[in-house]
């Protein structure tokens, strides 16, 4: 039974034999089914090209009696250049002994003339399916490479992206703590994973802590730990995430939830790198680095009393901003390929490429979820397609809900973002001034002395705007 074999790849099928008239009958045959050929007369001239366009080959066919340069030491020869490409040898069936010995050397099947093509066919499609297996086993042992390491690979070539991705270099050797903000699901935890991976504590453990999804009369435990009997239900000891992350790093994901009680804890914790488990009077000596993270404007939670200002320049050391998806356009068809070979390789999928239509969607759509709404549809439609190309159907089903006009400019596009923020009642000059100075700095990626340069202001004032309700630190 033959294997299915997608042909819409246009997959090449590379003839060596000087025998015209088989070169005519492999192309006749095999054309009309989708298959690209490409014919030689030659060893040699197969070995010059294979040098160049060896890479787009999938599968070849050699006479085993060639001139000047037998099908054994052509097969040696090939393997060299191209280990992974299989090799089915035509021979006589006064040569079969030789074309087993051909297999032993790397050969992947031998069919004995005359050609019956349905059998020849069985060989080709079964050695195209062992070619795909090796193309995957490849991909398999390249993220094994990787296991250990931040799994996210960070792909972006944006002006934006690379500026805050060589910041996050810098300072990851640093002990420095570190607040990264930026929308949800713009990747602040693989930002956060990458610096660890890049630090000095990248053989301790890399420990994460969503500080909203825990409740806060558990958050507290979660942090510190407990003494057995602390509380109802505590039955035994437990360390907390301070201690596990000893030697490496903590990772606090969306800060700007805690609580004000919790605030004060995680100060006292920060300035004596100390921690006492609930219900115990021992204090005990943490060493790790502490990333930070939020989504929320930080300065804006001060102002309003729900964020201490002691707090936040304990966390805010070196501050790191991650642009948006939607500044990032140069990176969405990156992204979206990627996902595309991963999410293939981990679910068996055919898909392997996008339709003209789907880049186009891909790149005018807002992804307001970021990256992780892109991943999030990208493997929706892999899992659910069964061609090699993924159609624009595959993703609209789920985009209409989010995007009722994903192929048209919302009206809000077209707008005035300013407009449409005041078109009821116009702002006070003091806030307008106060939001341009904090959309300047997280232009700049958090770089408030850069900022202030540019924009015209000393650095005191900058900082009395964007903390009006605190004395501005001392410079």
């Amino acid at each position: 039974m033959a294997i299915a074999i997608d042909t819409k790849k246009n997959q090449t099928i590379v003839v060596v034999d000087d025998d015209l008239d088989i070169q005519d009958l492999i192309s006749a045959y095999f054309k009309p089914k989708g298959f690209q050929v490409i014919c030689f007369s030659d060893a040699e001239s197969a070995l010059k090209e294979s040098l160049s366009a060896g890479n787009k080959w999938d599968v070849l066919l050699a006479d085993l009696n060639l001139p000047l340069m037998s099908g054994i030491e052509f097969t040696v020869a090939i393997k060299k250049l191209l280990p992974n490409l299989p090799i089915v040898l035509i021979t006589t069936s006064k040569s079969a002994e030789i074309a087993i010995e051909a297999i032993q050397k790397g050969a992947y099947d031998f069919i004995v003339k005359p050609i019956h093509f349905p059998q020849l066919q069985v060989s080709v499609e079964r050695a195209l399916h062992i070619n795909h297996l090796n193309q995957d086993i490849g991909e398999l042992r390249e993220r094994v490479k990787l296991s250990g390491r931040v799994q996210n690979k960070i792909i972006g070539r944006s002006p934006r992206f690379v500026e805050t991705l060589e910041i996050a270099k810098r300072v990851a050797k640093s002990t420095a703590n570190i607040l990264i903000t930026g929308e949800s699901g713009t990747g602040k935890e693989v930002f956060a994973k990458f610096i660890h991976e890049e630090s000095n504590c990248a053989k301790g453990p890399f420990v994460a802590i969503n500080c909203s999804a825990i409740p806060e009369n558990l958050l507290e435990s979660e942090l510190f730990g407990h003494a057995k009997g602390a509380f109802t239900g505590a039955y035994d000891k437990k360390m907390g995430l301070f201690e596990e992350a000893q030697d490496g790093t903590l990772f606090l994901d969306e800060i700007g939830d805690l609580s004000l009680s919790l605030q004060a804890k995680l100060l006292r914790v920060l300035q004596e790198r100390k921690i006492k488990r609930v219900g115990e009077n021992q204090q005990r000596a943490i060493n790790c680095r502490i990333i930070s993270a939020t989504h929320k404007e930080l300065s804006t939670e001060i102002r309003e009393g729900r964020f201490r200002e002691d707090l936040y320049f304990r966390l805010n050391v070196i501050p790191i901003t991650i642009p948006p998806l939607r500044e990032r356009q140069e990176d969405l068809i990156l992204l979206a390929e990627s996902f595309l070979r991963k999410f293939s390789l981990e679910n068996s999928s055919l898909a392997r490429t996008f339709s003209k239509e789907t880049l186009k969607f891909i790149l005018e759509n807002p992804w307001r979820g970021n990256v992780r709404e892109l991943e999030n549809t990208i493997e929706r439609a892999v899992v659910l397609s069964t061609e090699s190309e993924i159609c624009l159907d595959n993703l609209l089903p789920f985009s209409r809900d989010l995007w009722p006009h994903a192929e048209e400019k919302t009206e809000n596009q077209k707008q005035n973002t300013f407009t449409l923020c005041y078109e009821k009642q116009l702002p006070e000059l003091d806030e307008v001034i106060t939001k341009y100075i904090e959309f300047a700095v997280q232009k700049n990626g958090g770089a408030r002395d850069k900022t202030a340069k540019e924009i015209g202001i000393d650095r005191k004032t900058l900082y009395k705007r964007l903390l009006p309700t605190s004395p501005s630190p001392e410079i």
